[in-house]
């Protein structure tokens, strides 16, 4: 793809963003049987070749004030290749693959420390990289982690970036749109959201009956707009679905199979005339992203288990699983990945040490999960 276009206008699902972190994303790999330095420029090398694809990503974010009454701000991607996205390999001469797979708790300074731009929010791309990437060499093993500008990039096309890379990598080419694992259990996926926010909720001892609770979900666009869009659009192609209720009546007599209809209705209820008028809306009245961390009540699920995690296979084999970064982590913030063995759902749950603790003796919810 020849970068022909310099100027990347931002859309209103991009610029929603504004205020979050990086997404940060990382595959956790046995070691290769070769000296690992034959890997690093071959892995520098397809790096920058898939940034030649996905060539915005190299660019840099542009601030510039609006002549109005409201002193209003305007964004954009100069995609001059001035961005200065970068590739970096670190050494950790104590860390094993199980120190990572093994412990039930891992402190955050381990895993974190293998992302770069840690804690960076996507206003900061007016002068930090849009793209980095991080190669961490361990003891028997390898991470590779990647932060991307959550403004130019969404989950889908974060982790094709990632399946570009890692195909070049392998075989020196690659295939712009590459297929990917479809996974066909919607309502398989819904009915584990719905069994996460009873459980969750019925663990935050904290709420009342009365309190209101809600749980957001990332509903992609790119098939919700008329024509659809590619599953290679450059930018956020998302909107969010909200189901809301009280605590007592997630909690009552409706049971699980209510939550879950709930779930389902408010997916079904994302039609593309709905994308359109989200996107209509947004443009009369732009607003940013707005969550009640505060509150305790709310649950937020990122990422999707169609993603192709576990395809990335970079020469030396599929990864042993996968990690996420520091940003964007709150009490109530759920990630989502499909499983290392085919049909299974993994999630990554952020919550208070207090309703982890409550949940860790729940034996309705033990007897449904493995950790």
């Amino acid at each position: 793809m020849e970068a022909t276009t310099t100027r990347f206008e931002l859309t209103q699902p991009d610029l929603t963003l504004i205020p979050l972190h990086y997404i940060q994303k990382g595959l956790l790999f046995p070691k290769p049987s070769q000296p690992f330095t034959q890997w690093i420029q071959r892995l520098e090398t397809a790096f920058f070749k898939a940034l030649d694809i996905f060539y915005p990503l190299a660019g840099r974010l542009v601030m510039t004030q609006n002549d109005d009454v409201q002193l209003t701000k305007s964004f954009f991607i100069d995609c001059n290749g001035a961005g200065g996205a970068f590739f970096d390999h670190v050494t950790f001469h104590d860390v094993t693959v199980a120190d990572i797979l093994d412990p039930l708790y891992i402190p955050d300074d381990v895993v974190y420390s293998f992302f770069p731009l840690n804690f960076v929010c996507n206003f900061q791309g007016v002068s930090k990289p849009l793209l980095a990437a991080q190669v961490t060499e361990l003891v028997d093993g390898v991470f590779i982690g990647l932060s991307a500008n959550h403004c130019v990039a969404d989950g889908t096309m974060f982790w094709l970036f990632f399946n570009t890379w890692s195909q070049i990598c392998r075989q020196n080419s690659v295939v712009l749109d590459p297929p990917h694992p479809v996974f066909d259990r919607d309502q398989f996926f819904e009915a584990v959201m719905a069994h996460l926010w009873v459980s969750i909720t019925r663990n935050r001892s904290y709420l009342k009956s009365e309190d209101e609770v809600n749980y957001i979900v990332m509903v992609g666009l790119r098939q919700r707009m008329e024509p659809p869009l590619s599953e290679a659009y450059c930018g956020n192609a998302v909107m969010f679905g909200n189901v809301e209720t009280t605590a007592g009546k997630l909690l009552g007599k409706n049971g699980l199979g209510w939550a879950a209809l709930k779930m389902n209705k408010m997916v079904v209820s994302h039609t593309p005339k709905k994308a359109q008028e989200y996107l209509k809306n947004w443009a009369e009245s732009p607003d940013e992203i707005k969550m009640k961390k505060e509150l305790g009540c709310e649950l937020l699920t990122g990422s999707s288990p169609r993603f192709n995690v576990y395809g990335n296979d970079f020469g030396w084999g599929r990864p042993v699983t996968v990690r996420s970064g520091p940003g964007n982590k709150y009490d109530g913030k759920l990630t989502v990945f499909p499983g290392s063995e085919h049909g299974s759902i993994d999630f990554e749950v952020c919550l208070r040490a207090q309703t982890l603790e409550s949940m860790s003796v729940d034996k309705q919810f033990m007897e449904t999960v493995t950790i």
